[in-house]
């Protein structure tokens, strides 16, 4: 596996190999909040919100993106951005192709973003997940990689 810089023809790939490793995760959000939430959150399901996500951070300025691949496959993708006045590097958003999950893809992008992140000066590294099973699997990138949980508590109430 190699891990190159983001290029604009690698995002039809990044947005497929997202979307299909995020299915899980968004099946489970469905199933653990509140109904009239999630249908808010997600009105036109949670694809094309998704998409357009992947999208904007691809294009962004501020964001940082870097592409696993095998062979000529892309099979995964991390984006970091960059918060200098807190000297902290986020790991704002990463996947991995399910076919390939399960083969440490995930955690050799996790560390490469915090590799990056210390050549860039800063101190401290922040990522962000979900609490529910869905996202379980990141949660446990993340710990194995020495990432320490600061609980917050996110309330939601459909108006």
């Amino acid at each position: 596996m190699e891990i190159d810089p983001y290029a604009s023809h690698h995002l039809d790939a990044v947005i497929r190999l997202a979307l299909r490793a995020w299915a899980p995760v968004f099946d489970s959000i469905q199933t653990t909040m509140n109904a009239e939430v999630y249908q808010a959150f997600y009105p036109d399901q949670w694809r094309g919100s998704q998409q357009k996500a992947v999208e904007d951070v691809c294009a962004g300025e501020d964001t940082h993106v870097w592409v696993a691949r095998e062979a000529d496959s892309v099979v995964g993708f991390v984006a970091v951005k960059l918060h200098p006045a807190d000297s902290m590097g986020e790991i704002y958003m990463v996947a991995v192709d399910p076919n390939f999950q399960g083969r440490g893809i995930g955690s050799t992008l996790t560390n490469f973003a915090l590799d990056w992140m210390k050549e860039a000066g800063m101190a401290i590294a922040m990522v962000e997940t979900g609490g529910d099973p869905g996202h379980a699997p990141a949660r446990h990138t993340y710990e194995k990689a020495g990432f320490d949980l600061w609980p917050v508590a996110r309330y939601f109430k459909k108006l």
